[in-house]
């Protein structure tokens, strides 16, 4: 065999070697997200589950007192024991789900109706309308949104309807900035400026070429943000600003096992993990977005 005929299949035993060693590689990466992300879903689907069906499988009244059984350990009748009024922590949990989950998606679509609806005026009508549009924005978004939710929930009160209109509150401006932002880049594209020349009005414009494009994003934006809400939900009733007892709610559990967190800690680390697996589940799509959509990843990637 010739030099050149060796090493010609030299390189292409290494450039092979190469190629093997990265499609393995982004394999072995696609599985672990496929695996996150099948998780993360079932973690979710358990949850809604427990929220949409907690009056068939909460075993009792989650509100129901019984001070002979308070601080019972688990058993078969009560699987995870009572609270310090002998409350079944199980059926606390389960009904917990509904407040803590229907918050934040009743946070979520109302935020990004606003963020929408303000963020879509703001970039397509410009001017003065802009102009004051994000004059109010950056008013809002001077303060850190937990401070300024703590303003609004002593403006309008506690509850967790108050707290759901403070949340919102504190976090339209940065929906309507991203809109704004997005509008922006689309007006100027050219086939809105054919679809101008052809006659088309503003409005058809806007809701035919500008509208689902803008709303797939700001659907990707909420997915990366939900974990956040529910961490502000939960850290706001765990003030006692959120619902009121005794209705359950997992922020709220964890407030009520406060003067048992030494001697039954469990009280407050079994609704404390339900919080965390929630804010999980909902950040690994999330991250799964940012990754797959993220120029600056995308071309790390390839490198």
């Amino acid at each position: 065999m010739s030099e050149t005929n060796l090493h010609f299949r030299e390189r292409m035993d290494l450039t092979g070697n190469v190629s093997d060693r990265r499609r393995a590689r982004a394999r072995s990466k696609i599985t672990g997200k496929t695996i996150a992300l099948v998780l993360a879903g079932t973690v979710l689907l358990m949850i809604a589950g427990m929220a949409l069906f907690a009056p068939w499988i909460a075993p009792f009244d989650p509100t129901a007192i019984d001070l002979g059984n308070r601080l019972a350990p688990a058993s078969s009748t009560h699987i995870l024991g009572t609270d310090h009024l002998g409350r079944d922590m199980l059926s606390r949990l389960i009904w917990g789900a509904r407040p803590s989950l229907g918050s934040v998606v009743t946070i979520a679509v109302l935020i990004m109706a606003t963020g929408f609806l303000t963020g879509s005026l703001s970039g397509y009508a410009g001017g003065w309308v802009d102009s004051l549009i994000m004059r109010v924005c950056e008013a809002f978004m001077t303060f850190p949104t937990f401070i300024l939710a703590l303003f609004f929930i002593g403006v309008f009160g506690m509850g967790m309807t108050n707290v759901v209109i403070a949340i919102v509150l504190t976090h339209w401006a940065w929906y309507a900035r991203i809109v704004r932002s997005i509008v922006l880049n689309l007006r100027h594209r050219d086939y809105i400026l054919a679809a101008r020349a052809a006659g088309g009005g503003p409005v058809k414009i806007f809701l035919r070429h500008i509208t689902p494009p803008v709303l797939a994003q700001l659907m990707i934006l909420a997915t990366l943000d939900l974990g956040h809400m529910m961490l502000h939900v939960s850290g706001l009733s765990f003030l006692g600003l959120g619902i009121q007892p005794p209705s359950p709610e997992w922020g709220c559990m964890i407030n009520d096992a406060r003067q048992q967190i030494w001697t039954n800690p469990g009280l407050a680390l079994i609704p404390g993990l339900m919080i965390f697996l929630t804010v999980l589940a909902f950040n690994i799509p999330g991250e799964l977005l940012r990754d797959r959509l993220d120029p600056s990843l995308l071309e790390r990637e390839g490198d």
